[in-house]
């Protein structure tokens, strides 16, 4: 009987170690709820945080896992209960949502990180057939008859929200302030919208898979993207003027990541993001840096000295969507008037 508890005591110490030393230990998830078209640059990021981030914690096995989509029904999405760690989204207003209605976030979150929390930024491009068979240059040239434009729904979309307003601002100035004549501008170009898309890689699809269309408004780095990934036989890029700043708000998600015990490893992910050799990735994948010597090394990534910031020409991002994108307002009315 000593013989047999004995060795009953072996064996359960044995199945002890193994439990403790041979099983795998799951290491910290990290979730980002990202914009629609930001998929390939934060595959690489994520590739080559999980290394940084490794090599300052060995013993955590980190994953990172991603949700995209248009950036407001992404923030919706977390409202109603998706615990996102950190956002990466490509306005204020689907950050600045999470503070307002869902307590998530604190009011000063903009003061988080340097560049109001944006650690790269774009701006709004003409991807054309080859060869620019229709002879679009500009903002006007999107009011020509005829003309078959694609771009994501201003409703689901900061994407195309980004696009609505830049011609918004164009039309206004070139009117001297007219907002009448602002608006017939604004009708003539939305009369040739031929498909509004959920989000910005659903018209990218549209336009490029599906054969549709005359020109493509979308962010200057998936234009890029669609080069690198076709070639420059089939496709041009027009950067027009004027142009609008898009910024890429970051931030962490207080009450979630208490709960998910992220809050290190998120905060050091955005972090991450403004050091050099992520801005390297970033420039490479078609956006802009504030980084100046980043930027004079990758012409890609030059500044944003000639473009305009939404807060300065529109008020805030609160006063736009009141103004424009809520229902019955200047959006509504414009597709409404403009259908008839």
């Amino acid at each position: 009987m000593i013989i047999m508890h004995t060795v009953l005591k072996i064996i359960k110490v044995t199945v002890l170690l193994y439990c403790v030393f041979c099983v795998p230990i799951h290491g910290t998830i990290l979730l980002n709820s990202s914009y629609d078209v930001s998929r390939e640059l934060f595959l690489k990021i994520n590739s080559d945080f999980i290394e940084y981030w490794k090599d300052l914690h060995p013993e955590d096995e980190l994953i990172i896992r991603q949700s995209h989509a248009g950036s407001t029904r992404q923030a919706m999405a977390i409202l109603q209960g998706l615990r996102a760690d950190v956002v990466t989204y490509n306005q204020v207003i689907d950050v600045q949502i999470l503070c307002d209605r869902g307590r998530l976030i604190p009011k000063n979150w903009q003061d988080r990180f340097p560049h109001h929390s944006s650690p790269f930024f774009s701006t709004m491009a003409f991807l054309v057939r080859r060869g620019n068979p229709k002879g679009i240059y500009n903002w006007y040239d999107l009011t020509n008859e005829g003309l078959k434009i694609i771009f994501p729904n201003p409703k689901t979309s900061g994407n195309g929200r980004y696009t609505y307003l830049s011609a918004w601002n164009c039309f206004l100035k070139n009117s001297d302030g007219d907002i009448e004549q602002t608006r017939i501008w604004m009708q003539k170009f939305l009369k040739n919208v031929k498909v509004f898309d959920t989000g910005g890689r659903a018209a990218t699809s549209t336009f490029v898979d599906r054969n549709q269309g005359d020109v493509l408004i979308n962010f200057e780095s998936e234009a890029k993207l669609v080069l690198s990934q076709y070639g420059f036989n089939n496709y041009e890029i027009v950067i027009p003027t004027p142009n609008v700043l898009v910024e890429f708000p970051v931030t962490w998600i207080d009450k979630n990541v208490i709960r998910n015990g992220t809050k290190d490893v998120a905060r050091a992910y955005l972090d991450y993001l403004y050091l050099p050799s992520a801005q390297k990735i970033i420039t490479k994948f078609g956006y802009r840096v504030n980084t100046t010597d980043i930027a004079q090394i990758y012409p890609n990534g030059s500044s944003g000295s000639q473009l305009f910031r939404i807060e300065d020409q529109f008020g805030n991002w609160n006063t736009v969507m009141n103004t424009h994108f809520k229902r019955g307002g200047e959006l509504d009315q414009l597709l409404s008037i403009g259908h008839r």
